[in-house]
C-alpha cells in the first residue's frame, strides 16, 4: 500500500484497501467542528497517492430548498435533520456503490446562495474512495440509520464548544448575517442540532481532534 506522511490519510488508504469494491468514508461532527477542513486535508494528501481515484460528496447538497422549507414551515430551522433529503442522500450513497461504470451526479451546496445546486458534484467511474461529510451520518432515526451501513468507517470531528461556536458565528457573518443575528442563529438553531449530533459521538470508528482546523 502506498504511504503518506499524514496518518489520517494512511488510515483512509487502509479503509480503501479493506474494501472489495468502492469504499465510502464518512466524516461527521457537529456544525462548526471542522468536517470540511478535514476532508480537504485528506484530499490534499490522497490525491498525489491515488490521482483521480478519490472523490468528495458533501451532504450539504441534500439541503431542502428554501422554497420547500418555507412551505413546510421549517425555514427558521434550516440545518435540522428534517430539513435534509435523507432518503435522497441514502439513495445516492447506494448508487455510488452500485453504479461504477459511469459518472454519478449529485447535488452540491452554494454557501453564497445558501441553496442546493443540482448536479454540482460528480463521482467519476475512476473513484475508488469517496469521502462524504455531514452532521447526521451516525443518527439512529430513519433513514439515517441505514446510511451507516453504506459507510466503511465514520470519523467524528471533535472540538471544544467555545471554538466551534466561534467558528459558526464567523461563518454566518461571512455569508451575510450581522454579528447579532449570527450569534442568535447559532444559539437557537445550530446548538440544538449540535447536541443531537454530539449524542452520536460514541458510535464513531475514530474521533479526530479538529481544534486546529479552520472551521
Amino acid at each position: 500500500m502506498p504511504t503518506t506522511v499524514d496518518p489520517l490519510a494512511e488510515r483512509a488508504l487502509a479503509v480503501r484497501a479493506r474494501s472489495s469494491g468502492r469504499a465510502i468514508l464518512g466524516i461527521t461532527g457537529a456544525p462548526g467542528s471542522g468536517k470540511t477542513t478535514l476532508v480537504r486535508r485528506l484530499l490534499a494528501a490522497l490525491e498525489p497517492v491515488m490521482p483521480g481515484r478519490v472523490a468528495w460528496l458533501p451532504m450539504d447538497g441534500f439541503h431542502l430548498a428554501d422554497s420547500t422549507l418555507r412551505s413546510l414551515g421549517r425555514l427558521d430551522a434550516k440545518g435540522a435533520i428534517d430539513t435534509f433529503d435523507g432518503y435522497g442522500y441514502l439513495a445516492t450513497l447506494r448508487r455510488i456503490h452500485s453504479e461504477t461504470s459511469h459518472t454519478v451526479y449529485a447535488p452540491d451546496f452554494d454557501r453564497v446562495l445558501e441553496q442546493p445546486l443540482a448536479g454540482g458534484v460528480a463521482i467519476p467511474p475512476s473513484a475508488e474512495l469517496v469521502l462524504t461529510e455531514g452532521n447526521y451520518l451516525l443518527d439512529g432515526s430513519a433513514p439515517w440509520s441505514s446510511v451507516r451501513a453504506e459507510l466503511a468507517e465514520v470519523w467524528f470531528c471533535d472540538v471544544s464548544d467555545d471554538v466551534r461556536r466561534e467558528r459558526l458565528v464567523a461563518r454566518h457573518v461571512e455569508f451575510g448575517k450581522s454579528p447579532d443575528a449570527a450569534a442568535a442563529w447559532v444559539e437557537s438553531v445550530d446548538e440544538v442540532n449540535a447536541r443531537q449530533v454530539q449524542s452520536t459521538r460514541e458510535r464513531a470508528d475514530l474521533v479526530v481532534d479538529t481544534t486546529v482546523a479552520a472551521g
